[in-house]
């Protein structure tokens, strides 16, 4: 395998990593719109106006304690997860020496920056956060 293959194939390993965080921030994101849904749906029942009497809601009541105790313990998981990924991730983040590339890792994959949002912040040019980030990436241990 030529010498600059490898050099790629390291690198989308170390982007894989890094993106980590981001992903268990929409993990996170996910859960909390399933808890926001199952509380809508339990406030706002659809109505039945059928006329006919109605028993006990008692089943779908402990049902729904259930379900939101397992999302809740779901998103406590999820929580702890994403703060141990964010802290390791921090901590190689901040052996690096260059501090501009650095901040780089930290804007794009911590912050989840847009290159845009990054040449804005930094005021340097397409080009020269291609190349910071390229040596970023190199500098980077996993």
């Amino acid at each position: 395998m030529p010498m600059e293959q490898e050099v790629q194939n390291e690198n989308d390993k170390k982007k894989e990593y890094l993106w980590q965080y981001r992903k268990a921030e929409r993990r996170e994101q996910n859960i909390l719109e399933e808890i926001q849904e199952l509380r809508a749906d339990k406030l706002f029942p659809s109505v039945s106006m059928d006329g006919m009497p109605k028993g006990s809601n008692q089943a779908d009541l402990s049902d729904f304690v259930a379900l939101m105790d397992e999302l809740i313990e779901k998103l406590k998981d999820e929580r702890l997860c994403k703060v141990k990924l964010r802290m390791e991730i921090e901590g190689k983040i901040k052996r690096m020496d260059d501090t501009d590339e650095a901040e780089l890792l930290r804007m794009r994959y911590l912050r989840g920056m847009k290159w845009e949002e990054v040449m804005a912040k930094t005021g340097y040019c397409r080009a020269q956060v291609n190349r910071i980030h390229g040596r970023a990436l190199e500098h980077f241990e996993m």
